[in-house]
């Protein structure tokens, strides 16, 4: 079984001190092989302990994020699927299924992984699937009232 981490938005540390102490028990090295991670992680630590946790970790930029070199988007192929990975403040928009729809359709993938919005959702549209995995610290929003 291939074990798969989709998290993203940590805001580490503006926004939150750390994980959730109760999820971070569940993060067992050498267990999951693949990290696919939205961005804002903000930090090189919030990075460094991401590949602690497995080998094969592809991140996305978002708009908080220090390193700069990451790319605005990403095609990973995991197993059968072809996997998009953006971090969300591009989809104008925030959130919009139509302009979600658009950047899938550009990548040409089967899956699109998404966040920005800290908010977690998953759904199919026409054959394929959309993931926005929320806030793994549960950090404030600026869209949440």
């Amino acid at each position: 079984m291939v074990l798969v981490l989709v998290i993203g938005d940590l805001h580490i540390p503006h926004r939150s001190n750390s994980l959730p102490s109760k999820f971070k028990k569940l993060l067992v090295p050498g267990k999951i092989q693949h990290i696919l991670c939205t961005g804002n992680l903000c930090t090189k630590e919030s990075f460094d302990y991401l590949k602690t946790l497995a080998s094969d970790v592809h991140i996305v930029r978002g708009d908080f994020d220090e390193n700069s070199s990451w790319p605005e988007q990403k095609v990973v192929t995991v197993g059968q699927f072809r996997i998009g990975l953006c971090h969300g403040h591009q989809i104008v928009p925030w959130g919009d299924v139509e302009s979600l729809g658009l950047v899938q359709r550009q990548l040409d993938v089967d899956i699109l992984i998404y966040g920005h919005t800290h908010k977690f959702e998953a759904f199919d549209r026409e054959g394929k699937f959309y993931i926005n995995p929320g806030s793994a610290t549960g950090a404030y929003s600026a869209l949440q009232r």
